[in-house]
């Protein structure tokens, strides 16, 4: 990390590191800056949801038409995708989740004092004591890794276990294949390839998910530090309404992303119903 002063606001401000700065320990577990930005993100949506549960009316008011209004929007964009009422109710937990939480921690990268709260000393110089959680890759990293293996686990439970391992291994169609002669092998040998193939995107799913959303905050992050030590009035105000719209494009992107692979994982119209169907035809 760089350390630099801006003299004309007597703020200290520092390039981010790429590696969230650890504050203090707990034991033997390590809290950083960026792991208390996620910390009061979800103290803050505890407060939320105890307001929710409060006062249940049949007609909303106050904060309460708020919440419902931002639930019903969410729910009606997430149908949109799936195509149909229930498999929009069963992703909305998981897929509201994950765009309410990156954005609103995208969007406290951008409150006063996130970067330029801090004191001297340590490694890099300054310590930041607030960092946006999505500059850390281990934050992102670890979202991503929970998409996935949802995104499995709810395949595992819309296709059967046999069925959705068939998409990444299918041996029962090399079998199926063999009554079928030659060419129906060589396709189901192909298929099987393409199977393997099909492990791999899981993990480039993870790659993807977690570098896209680190990469934009982090680039962001650097590029309000960098413009603020040249100028600490005005001149980052532009930047920080644009990181405003990145921070809500990527906050999309990611759940928008998981909402398809959800969609597709439980599709029952997949490639082991087909070969299901097919062998009872037969």
């Amino acid at each position: 990390m760089a350390d630099r002063s801006n003299n004309s606001t007597g703020l200290k401000m520092s390039f981010a590191a790429l590696a969230a700065e650890p504050l203090f320990n707990i034991g033997q577990f390590t809290v950083t800056n960026s792991l208390l930005n996620a910390w009061i993100s979800v103290a803050a949506f505890c407060v939320v949801a105890f307001i929710a549960s409060r006062r249940k009316t049949i007609v909303p008011r106050g904060v309460h038409n708020l919440i419902e209004a931002v639930i019903e929007g969410l729910l009606s964009e997430v149908q949109k995708v799936t195509g149909d009422r229930k498999r929009a109710l069963m992703f909305f937990p998981v897929v509201a989740t994950l765009f309410l939480y990156i954005l609103v921690n995208n969007w406290m990268g951008l409150l006063p004092g996130t970067g330029t709260i801090g004191w001297t000393g340590g490694e890099h110089g300054f310590l930041p004591l607030f960092r946006p959680a999505a500059a850390d890759l281990n934050f992102t990293l670890a979202i991503a890794v929970f998409s996935v293996a949802i995104v499995q686990i709810a395949g595992v439970k819309a296709t059967g276990l046999v069925n959705y391992g068939s998409k990444f291994m299918n041996i029962r169609g090399i079998f199926l294949a063999i009554p079928k002669g030659p060419t129906a092998i060589a396709v189901a040998i192909i298929e099987f390839g393409v199977g393997l193939i099909e492990i791999v995107s899981e993990f480039a799913k993870i790659v993807s998910l977690s570098l896209r959303l680190f990469g934009n905050v982090f680039a962001g992050e650097i590029l309000i530090g960098v413009m603020m030590s040249l100028f600490s009035f005005v001149l980052p105000i532009p930047f920080m309404f644009l990181e405003i719209l990145v921070g809500a494009i990527q906050a999309t992107v990611f759940s928008i992303l998981v909402l398809a692979f959800l969609t597709v994982a439980t599709d029952s119209h997949g490639h082991g119903d087909e070969e299901h169907h097919e062998a009872k035809a037969h």
